[in-house]
């Protein structure tokens, strides 16, 4: 990992891309990271298109705004691709990282010409095995974890499992589901460039 990471989430109201970023800056937290996670806030509601961000670092964070010349994009919602500039300011020396089923022609289309690391991972498909409904956010939230090389997978798999079990303690019943939609995650992102 390099010394900070700047990661932007754009995802619908309601998927999760928000609880995302703040389990993503609690697991890098937990390794000894500075963090930042945070929602760019405005008229959201169901369904509505919104931002999240990440800042991981080795050394204090003293930026205290938006982020925008990320390192890393997710896309937790491919129907944004249309509609939302995914790759505004996005690093050609990093990488993007989509929920999709989407071909490769189609996705450089609508990608305005990027030419950094394309990713693209079936989270629909993995959190309906794993969780029985679609909840997105966990296998994204692998994705990124495994494409920026945040931490080892195993330390990240310990990390959620503690996680999870303070989050569902009232409801123990997910936490498998959702240890196994980031087990699946974790090796089921395709790299297409």
């Amino acid at each position: 990992m390099k010394d900070l990471i700047e990661i932007r989430w754009h995802g619908r109201g309601g998927q999760g891309a928000k609880t995302a970023s703040l389990l993503l800056a609690d697991a890098a937290f937990n390794t000894g990271k500075y963090i930042q996670g945070f929602p760019e806030y405005g008229p959201e509601r169901m369904g509505a298109p919104i931002t999240a961000y990440n800042r991981i670092s080795n050394n204090p964070i003293v930026i205290h705004s938006n982020i925008y010349e990320p390192d890393y994009v997710v896309v937790v919602d491919d129907t944004l691709l249309e509609t939302v500039d995914v790759t505004s300011g996005l690093k050609n020396s990093g990488a993007i990282i989509i929920n999709t089923l989407k071909d490769e022609d189609y996705l450089k289309s609508v990608l305005k010409g990027y030419t950094g690391g394309i990713y693209t991972i079936d989270a629909r498909k993995i959190s309906l095995e794993a969780l029985g409904k679609y909840f997105p956010n966990t296998p994204m939230l692998a994705a990124i974890v495994k494409v920026a090389n945040i931490m080892d997978d195993q330390d990240f798999l310990n990390d959620m499992e503690g996680s999870f079990k303070h989050k569902f303690a009232k409801k123990p019943e997910v936490i498998d589901g959702n240890m196994k939609a980031i087990e699946m995650a974790l090796h089921n992102i395709k790299k297409i460039q």
